[in-house]
C-alpha cells in the first residue's frame, strides 16, 4: 500500500470518530487490532491472501473482533472489504495511531536496553526528556536486545541517542579499520 492511502482511510476514519464524538473509542480499537497484526504473523498474511475470498476474510475479521471493537470501526473493516482494501488494514491502523498522536501531542519514545529496566528508571528517563525538550505527553515503549551488551538507545521525533556498548566497539573497530595511526609510525 502507498502512504498516501493508508494516510487517507485513517484521515477519514479520524475525522468520522472526531465528528460522532468516539475518537478515543476508536483509537483503543486501533491498538487492539495492532496488537493483533504485530502478535499473529498468520493473521497479517490472511488479509494480504489473495486465494482466500473477501466473505471468508470478513468472517475471520469478524470472529477476531466481534464484541471486542466499537461499531464505528466495525463499520470500517467492512467498507475495507467491500473495497478490497483489507489488505492494507495493518498500515492504515498505523497510519491512524500515528495521526491521533499528532492530534493529541503524544511523541513516542522508543527505550531499547540490554537488560530490562526497572519502572524508576524509566520514570527519570522520562523527566530527563520532558526536561531537555518541550515534550510533555510521552508514550514509551521499552524493548531488550542482548545485542547492544550494555548502555542503551533512545528514538524519539527522528532523533537517535546512542549510548550502546555495542556502538563504542564498532566506532573502536572503524579507527583501527581506518588505521590511522600507522601513517604516524613510519
Amino acid at each position: 500500500m502507498h502512504p498516501r492511502l493508508s494516510g487517507r482511510y485513517a484521515k477519514s476514519i479520524i475525522d468520522l470518530a472526531q465528528e460522532k464524538n468516539v475518537l478515543e473509542q476508536v483509537q483503543k480499537d486501533m491498538i487492539f487490532l495492532q496488537s493483533v497484526c504485530k502478535s499473529n504473523k498468520d493473521f497479517v498474511n490472511l488479509l494480504k491472501s489473495p486465494v482466500i475470498k473477501a466473505d471468508k476474510k470478513g468472517k475471520i475479521l469478524d470472529a477476531v473482533t466481534a464484541g471486542r471493537i466499537s461499531d464505528l470501526t466495525a463499520l470500517f473493516i467492512k467498507l475495507l472489504l467491500s473495497k478490497g482494501r483489507e489488505e492494507d488494514l495493518p498500515e492504515i491502523v498505523n497510519a491512524f495511531i500515528a495521526m491521533y498522536n499528532g492530534i493529541k501531542g503524544i511523541h513516542k519514545v522508543k527505550l531499547t536496553t540490554a537488560e530490562p529496566v526497572s519502572d524508576e528508571l524509566k520514570k527519570e528517563i522520562l523527566s530527563k526528556i520532558k526536561g531537555n525538550t518541550s515534550i510533555e505527553h510521552i508514550e514509551l515503549e521499552s524493548v531488550v536486545n542482548r545485542n547492544i551488551i550494555g548502555g542503551f538507545v533512545l528514538e524519539f521525533d527522528n532523533n537517535l541517542v546512542d549510548a550502546s556498548i555495542l556502538r563504542d566497539l564498532n566506532d573502536i573497530k572503524k579507527q583501527f579499520n581506518e588505521n590511522i595511526y600507522v601513517s604516524q609510525i613510519r
